[in-house]
């Protein structure tokens, strides 16, 4: 049971670095070609999986110690009808019987 579970997180880890490295854009990719990273994951699952996380992958901009732009105030959330004053009494006038213009 043990070897089940140990071969399984093995695959896992494998398919997961694997489609790692196939989904990192070219340019970010450190220390070798992406080919080189995609065969040495593919033919070596556990130490090409644990080369490319430790050599190969980009690194977050908190490791690399790159300072992030401010973000941008993100625009107002669009408000539901029922949120919006104008249309409750355009509704209510309309549920009155008022005239329709």
């Amino acid at each position: 049971m043990a070897g089940v579970l140990l071969g399984l997180a093995l695959l896992a880890f494998w398919l997961y670095s694997l489609f790692d490295v196939i989904t990192t854009p070219e340019e970010d990719v450190r220390n070798a070609p992406k080919a080189l990273w995609l065969l040495l994951v593919a033919l070596l699952p556990l130490v090409g999986g644990l080369f490319w996380l430790v050599r190969g992958r980009p690194q977050t901009a908190a490791v690399a110690g790159v300072r992030r732009q401010p973000e941008q105030p993100r625009p107002p959330a669009p408000k539901g009808p029922d949120d919006d004053p104008e249309f409750l009494r355009e509704l209510d006038r309309r549920m009155r019987g008022g005239s329709d213009d």
